[in-house]
């Protein structure tokens, strides 16, 4: 390999995710800043990409950083399954398109453990900042930023079925999982534009691509942060044969994913000393928090086999149904899967515990394209106990990470068993029933608590929500502050789903995006309301 300088720019941004996407936009807006946007992955022009119920052809392709982690103690062998985009528009552009914040409590509690200026009302102009909702309006809901929020046009007869039952059995029905109460069941809003999917990089990457101080390389890996008396001014990355460095006069932004940026912090001698010295890198400062804290999700898939119905497999696989979907965005190809859901709180409290997805066909981590037709219920732990962490194999940044992620712990196990149960008797409405054949993957649906368990170590898997491994905060665990920035070092800040000090109760894509807009006003010492957005006062708590 060759050596190279790159010019000099104010800005690095590593990754072209969630994050990333929003900050080059957002930094580039000024005129004066210039502004390298690094993506390891290629371009997002894969036609599967843009076609919202293909995106699980697009796990384990090239596109995805495919990581794994080791399979938790119990039956399952297989590994557990973490995808992350490699792409532009990161995991926005492999995700099932959900479009949800969380809950108040979620960010309330971040506020009230050190994360000061995130409360829910903090975040709220930001969620609305990005928000161009097609049918949703004030006061929760922007309409006219980068980010088209949509509602499906097509839903399975399984689909409408299943909501007729749990909103006959008990779950109230809802249009917006992000207004005043999260609680209920309906059909999700997707982040998409004119039913194909709407990333970070259709959303905010494509109009900046023409400014003339954003420089975007993609097929760039960054191998290490140039770290000098303390701060951060320079990376180095390789392209093709070559390894480059470029020069940061303002700041680095680390965006690349709740796995690759501890992972990129850890080889660039940030991170737990004791770690670093095992792997003999030097040390450029001992943070105990780097690549800690990591959580996700943990998910059940519960199935049946279905009868008298057609797989969405099969639908959206007729050339038909594509063609529907490419000159009018209708049919069933252009289902994001999950096209309902719900969130239920199993104690009777006004914040959920459990989240609900459906999709009308066999969804899990270690999917058989020759599973028969059937339909999956995840059930979905919002408020997992389980933390593990990110480590160094070797200093190759060619290496994936090592990664322990524990999933099923006993609270787990309590709470899993009682969304279990409550699930059955939502599920017994007629119209659903006459669909079902019979229960796929365990026996029968009246599992007692030791079924349970044994059927849930075999089966479970994670959402797909990595967060926490730089969190946020005050204390000597977390890796940045309530800026962003990384304790204990200059010129350097991490802005991604990495930062979350807790996940949130949902889909974390939208948190990302949000995360990123206020972190564009930190970096540039704005206020939300320089932006016309007044704080709202709520009528109401989540």
């Amino acid at each position: 390999m060759t050596n190279q300088k790159d010019n000099a720019f104010d800005y690095i941004v590593i990754g072209a995710g969630s994050a990333g996407c929003v900050l080059a936009n957002r930094l580039s807006e000024d005129p004066d800043h210039r502004v390298l946007l690094l993506e390891a992955g290629g371009p997002d022009d894969s036609p599967a990409i843009a076609m919202p119920v293909a995106f699980p052809t697009l796990f384990h392709g090239p596109t995805d950083w495919d990581f794994t982690a080791p399979a938790p103690n119990g039956p399952r062998q297989a590994p557990i399954y973490i995808p992350r985009g490699k792409v532009l528009g990161g995991s926005s552009s492999l995700n099932a398109m959900i479009y949800i914040r969380g809950n108040a409590v979620d960010y309330d509690g971040w506020a009230a453990a050190g994360a000061d200026g995130w409360t829910y009302r903090d975040v709220l102009p930001y969620f609305m900042r990005a928000e161009a909702n097609e049918r949703l309006a004030g006061p929760f809901h922007g309409t006219d930023g980068p980010l088209h929020v949509e509602d499906g046009v097509y839903h399975h007869e399984l689909t409408d079925a299943w909501l007729d039952s749990v909103t006959q059995h008990g779950l109230d029905l809802t249009d917006d999982f992000n207004g005043a109460s999260q609680l209920g069941a309906g059909y999700y809003q997707t982040t998409t534009y004119r039913r194909h999917r709407w990333s970070t990089a259709a959303a905010y990457l494509r109009p900046a691509l023409g400014r003339p101080n954003l420089t975007v390389r993609t097929g760039a890996l960054v191998q290490t942060l140039v770290v000098k008396q303390g701060a951060v001014r320079a990376v180095r990355y390789s392209i093709g044969n070559q390894v480059v460095e470029a020069a940061a006069d303002a700041e680095v932004i680390v965006s690349a994913g709740a796995i690759s940026s501890p992972h990129l912090l850890l080889r660039s001698g940030i991170g737990p000393a004791d770690h670093l010295r095992r792997h003999d890198i030097a040390v450029q400062l001992d943070l105990p928090g780097v690549g800690a804290n990591l959580h996700d999700h943990p998910t059940l898939p519960i199935m049946w086999t279905t009868t008298g119905t057609t797989d969405l497999r099969f639908l959206a696989a007729d050339p038909a149904a594509q063609a529907e979907w490419a000159e009018h965005g209708d049919g069933p190809a252009s289902s994001n899967i999950g096209e309902a859901g719900g969130f239920l709180s199993t104690t009777g409290g006004m914040a959920p515990d459990i989240q609900l997805h459906t999709a009308a066909l066999p969804f899990a981590d270690r999917g058989d394209p020759g599973a028969p037709a059937a339909f999956t219920t995840l059930l979905t732990v919002l408020t997992p106990p389980g933390r593990g962490t990110v480590r160094l194999r070797d200093p190759n940044p060619d290496t994936a990470p090592e990664i322990d992620l524990p999933l099923y712990e006993r609270a787990d196990r309590d709470l899993l068993y009682e969304g279990y149960r409550q699930l059955m008797y939502l599920s017994q409405g007629a119209n659903l029933r006459r669909l079902f054949d019979q229960p796929y993957l365990r026996d029968r649906d009246d599992l007692d608590s030791h079924q349970f368990d044994t059927y849930a170590r075999q089966w479970i898997q994670t959402i797909y929500h990595p967060v926490g491994t730089c969190a946020m905060g005050t204390t000597n665990t977390s890796v940045v502050d309530p800026q962003l920035r990384v304790h204990g070092i200059a010129g350097l800040r991490v802005v991604d789903a990495s930062i979350m000090p807790t996940v949130v109760r949902g889909n974390t894509n939208a948190p990302t995006i949000m995360i990123a807009e206020k972190a564009a006003d930190l970096i540039e010492g704005r206020q939300a309301h320089d932006h016309r957005i007044a704080p709202i006062e709520l009528a109401t708590t989540m």
